[in-house]
């Protein structure tokens, strides 16, 4: 007969012929040894945890670090495809900035009344996990899975592959001659690298990723400012022929209009961000509200002002047919100091990538927690006190993306599932209006904001696979599915399998890691 109970770390002990004692004996005097350290380390904390490390400013930066990315510097280009004026184009990315607001307003108001990092996750769980014993709990795994094991590790794959592409950009006319297939090996030993470089920096300590991802954020700034001001003094110089077009050539059927939205509106998304991370922010009462007001509207007014540089500088047609709108317009009026924005670019895809990851790692700590990951990818570092196994992994499958070579189409089908996790999420806002009508709510949205989020995330999910049912969106339904095949044995039937007691030992003594609810001895 088999004797299972859970050991002081979170370490399984199977007491089967004394045949596991030794793994776990050697387990808890390991973690005994290393726990005076870790006291020593956290002084007078009562437990090992997620420490508070995310101030206002770093918030700011948190938020405007994961939406500025690369789609600035290239996204333009497609928008104004679709929209085929420069004047409905302005429009529509004005009414972009404005969607996001009112959808990040909507989660601040979900992190006040769910205070725990996750964001989508904690909310499904929140409103739908008591609702149905199979159904309930299935919306917030599929949002950890989606978002865990394929979304999020393929964005920081493309961006930090974006990042090698500007990186080596300057140095294109030096090695003309070298062939393709040695630039896309040099390219993608940079992104590695780089890859390598930003999973460390989370793993290290949140206090270091809070100084590099602030320095991050304002060079990429910088580097917008600059376009920005670039244009101004062209407008004001008088050139004025190519934006004086207005709205001449419009296209507003509904097709164009949905896939211009959904152009306009990736370079926004992570003004969730801070949500994420809600249990290392600083007052989180009154910081999470302060910084979406704060960065969301800032980097809308940056977006809509790149966008009149761009089409004061640069024709309708010099615009469509660019790969990198913004290193053409640098070409323009940068002169020979135009490798400064190839270079903000690389700035800008590095810290975004960091961000991502940042709040990837903490959603996958969030979800082991709640037992929709493997448990140790719930532990963090004794003396580091981050998630250390999910930053592991996440910087295990971006690296796996990377080397799979082309994965665009990934994004470009699947990433449409973020509108509809927030769909959801608006959903969930409205379900614990009822269910939590009376817990005390220090901020409170119209109910008109969450309703116009769930039609603009059905209008952007439906209405491209209705007017283009492209055979590639079926990668979205792939994916539902394998998260369904796993859901129903391993989170529904709960089944442990076997070399999961191994596994969890492996991880907290190759990793140094505990769980957080454990008080060290």
């Amino acid at each position: 007969m088999v004797a299972e109970e859970t050991s002081q770390y979170g370490v399984y002990r199977k007491n089967v012929a004394n045949s596991s004692e030794v793994a776990v004996g050697n387990t808890n005097e390991f973690l005994a040894n290393s726990s005076t350290q870790a006291q020593k380390t956290t002084k007078s904390q009562d437990r090992i945890e997620l420490k508070r490390e995310v101030g206002l400013f770093s918030a700011v930066n948190l938020i405007v670090g994961a939406m500025i990315g690369s789609g600035i510097f290239v996204s333009p280009t497609m928008a104004l495809q679709q929209t085929g004026s420069v004047g409905l184009c302005l429009i529509v990315w004005a009414t972009c900035g404005a969607i996001s607001l009112l959808g990040a307003l909507c989660f601040a108001e979900l992190g006040l009344l769910v205070p725990r990092s996750g964001a989508e996750y904690v909310y499904f769980q929140e409103a739908f996990g008591s609702l149905h014993k199979f159904w309930g709990p299935l919306p917030s795994f599929l949002c950890s899975w989606v978002y865990v094991v394929v979304l999020r590790p393929a964005e920081v794959a493309v961006i930090i592959m974006a990042f090698a592409q500007y990186v080596c950009q300057p140095f294109e006319m030096y090695i003309g001659d070298i062939e393709d297939d040695s630039k896309e090996l040099a390219k993608k030993l940079i992104a590695i690298l780089a890859l390598a470089l930003l999973t460390y920096i989370n793993f290290a300590s949140v206090k270091l990723f809070v100084r590099v991802q602030n320095v991050f954020t304002i060079s990429k700034l910088l580097a917008c400012l600059i376009i920005v001001i670039g244009g101004l003094y062209k407008l004001c110089a008088g050139q004025t022929e190519n934006i004086s077009g207005g709205f001449k050539g419009s296209n507003i059927s509904a097709q164009n209009l949905a896939l211009a939205f959904y152009y306009a509106l990736w370079p926004f998304d992570g003004w969730s961000t801070v949500t994420i991370v809600t249990e290392e922010v600083k007052k989180p009462e009154v910081n999470i509200l302060r910084s979406i007001v704060i960065a969301v509207p800032l980097v809308t007014v940056t977006y809509f002002m790149m966008n009149v540089a761009y089409m004061t500088v640069l024709t309708i047609p010099e615009m469509t047919t660019s790969a990198a709108v913004a290193v053409t317009f640098a070409d323009k009026v940068l002169g020979v100091m135009n490798f400064i924005i190839p270079l903000g670019v690389a700035l800008s895809t590095f810290g975004c990538a960091l961000s991502i990851q940042f709040g990837v790692t903490r959603l996958c700590y969030v979800a082991g927690r709640g037992g929709h990951m493997i448990e140790a990818f719930s532990y963090i570092h004794m003396r580091r006190l981050t998630p250390a196994p999910a930053v592991l992994l996440q910087g295990v499958l971006s690296f796996i993306f990377i080397i799979a070579g082309d994965i665009a189409s990934l994004i470009d089908f699947a990433s449409f599932l973020i509108w509809i996790f927030y769909g959801i999420a608006m959903v969930a806002l409205l379900v614990m209006r009822k269910t939590k009508k009376d817990a005390e709510r220090s901020y409170k949205v119209p109910l008109v904001f969450p309703i116009f989020i769930i039609f603009v995330s059905l209008f952007l999910c439906l209405v491209p696979i209705i007017t283009d049912p492209s055979p590639r969106y079926f990668i979205a339904v792939i994916l539902i599915a394998l998260g369904i095949a796993v859901y129903i044995p391993l989170i529904f039937y709960k089944v442990r399998p076997q070399w999961m007691d191994k596994f969890t030992y492996f991880i907290q003594v190759l990793m140094e890691v505990v769980p957080t609810e454990q008080h060290p001895d």
